[in-house]
């Protein structure tokens, strides 16, 4: 949900640069059913708002195989340069998720001061809560981890990474560039 932050900045953007939202149509996306289908295994797997997954088993393996169709779309777009930066925030993503045994490693404190007492609470007793797992000596590259807070108040705050930041510019940049394109 931290990405509509980032289209509502790209548009803006892109109309703040003379773009049209019509433009978009020229960025000529191929396959765009492979990001359809990651988002509904990683709804299956994790789902908003509950801690209990739809499919509670194969977690790790479907949250891989969520991962592999973006990247396999990513290749497919690669000539849409944008894309190259949304890849580069999907990989650090995946590289914290792959050594945490398939959970996204969060700081319980960054959660709290999002607003998200009660998930920063499961996960602080080492409980997992959706794709999360508490930050702690035992998860590595927490760095990468959710650890960026966006302050409660504002809609959907929650903790995000490094990556997530990473692939909301690619995001924005996509918008601008697509807004600003000509068929």
């Amino acid at each position: 949900m931290i990405f509509l932050y980032a289209v509502a900045i790209g548009i803006a953007l892109g109309y703040a640069l003379r773009g049209r939202l019509a433009h978009l149509a020229a960025l000529r996306l191929r396959c765009l059913w492979l990001v359809m289908l990651a988002l509904v295994i990683q709804f299956l797997i994790f789902p908003l708002f509950t801690p209990e997954p739809v499919i509670p088993y194969g977690t790790a393996v479907l949250h891989g195989v969520s991962y592999g169709l973006v990247f396999l779309w990513l290749l497919l777009n690669v000539r849409v340069r944008p894309l190259i930066v949304v890849g580069a925030g999907a990989l650090l993503n995946l590289l914290v998720v792959f050594v945490n045994g398939g959970y996204m490693a969060a700081s319980p404190t960054a959660l709290a001061h999002a607003g998200l007492t009660s998930v920063a609470e499961t996960i602080a007793r080492g409980e997992t809560y959706g794709n999360i797992v508490g930050m702690s000596a035992a998860t590595r590259l927490n760095f990468l981890g959710d650890w960026i807070a966006l302050p409660r108040g504002l809609p959907f705050a929650t903790a995000m990474s490094v990556g997530d930041a990473v692939i909301m510019v690619g995001l924005m940049w996509l918008l601008v560039k697509g807004m600003r394109t000509r068929g």
